[in-house]
């Protein structure tokens, strides 16, 4: 079965994507083509948005499932005559806010990804800063500074991870690659020993390992099958020597190895 999805928002479209996907991801059986229309702020654009979610109605033969985020009144009325099937966010969680609260909301557009606290903003900043320049090993003098070291072999999800956890936690993430050298006395690099407390493995599993590496380099030694095995299984031998504390990330989302990484270390996050 294949469906189209909208996310209509007066910003960024990011809250109707989140919204919209955690809802979405609950039926396996349906493809959804996803359209995201984000800045919808006039009556024209959301004029727009009417006009593009009825042509796919029809060319669909049903109606487009529809995640909307607007704030602005007149605008959500438009929205709600359209041909599609309408999950307003802002009527659907604001309106039994504004009642138990006994507030009205402010009703401002563009409040959710606003600088409001620059303190917040400054501290992800940084973050990610600091998780390019620690980047693969590049550099280590820095480590003093880390709240976590992620340690795996080359392209097991280092780099991304690192970059959610700066973003999202703005957590100053660096990221060491192991190699075959390491795993030949199985020994940690000099440079990580001061630093252990601070090291978090992620591991995956070797057919998936190849195949990733094959993207990168098909037919080389470095994304065989026999090496990509050879090296998860030094690896995980090198967690278990040193009691590194790790993570199998084979089937899991990034958003789902960083969260995991805060609950298995009890590291605090610096952005709420």
């Amino acid at each position: 079965m294949k469906r189209t999805a909208f996310f209509v928002s007066d910003g960024t479209g990011i809250t109707a994507e989140t919204l919209g996907h955690s809802m979405l991801s609950q039926f396996r059986g349906v493809e959804f083509e996803q359209v995201t229309l984000p800045y919808v702020q006039s009556l024209e654009t959301t004029q727009s948005a009417v006009a593009r979610i009825n042509e796919t109605a029809e060319r669909d033969g049903q109606r487009p499932v529809v995640f909307s985020t607007l704030v602005d009144e007149e605008h959500r009325a438009l929205i709600g005559r359209c041909h599609g099937l309408v999950l307003d966010m802002f009527a659907a969680f604001v309106g039994p806010l504004e009642s138990e609260l006994g507030v009205r909301s402010s009703h401002t557009v563009g409040e959710t990804h606003a600088i409001r606290d620059h303190e917040a903003y400054r501290i992800r900043i940084d973050a990610v800063h600091y998780a390019l320049d620690n980047d693969d090993g590049a550099r280590t003098r820095h480590y003093d500074k880390a709240d976590v070291v992620l340690v795996g072999v080359s392209r097991s999800g280092k780099t991304p991870t690192c970059l959610y956890l700066a973003l999202q936690f703005g957590l100053y993430a660096a990221n060491y690659p192991l190699t075959e050298d390491d795993f030949d006395d199985l020994r940690l690099p000099q440079s990580l020993m001061p630093h252990k407390d601070k090291l978090f493995g992620l591991t995956i599993d070797p057919d998936r390992l190849a195949a990733i590496r094959s993207e990168r380099k098909a037919g080389s030694k470095y994304a065989s099958p026999r090496q990509c095995d050879m090296e998860v299984r030094a690896l995980e031998a090198l967690f278990n020597k040193f009691n590194i504390p790790s993570l199998n990330a084979t089937e899991l989302s990034i958003e789902e190895i960083s969260t995991r990484i805060l609950a298995k270390t009890g590291i605090q996050r610096r952005l709420q």
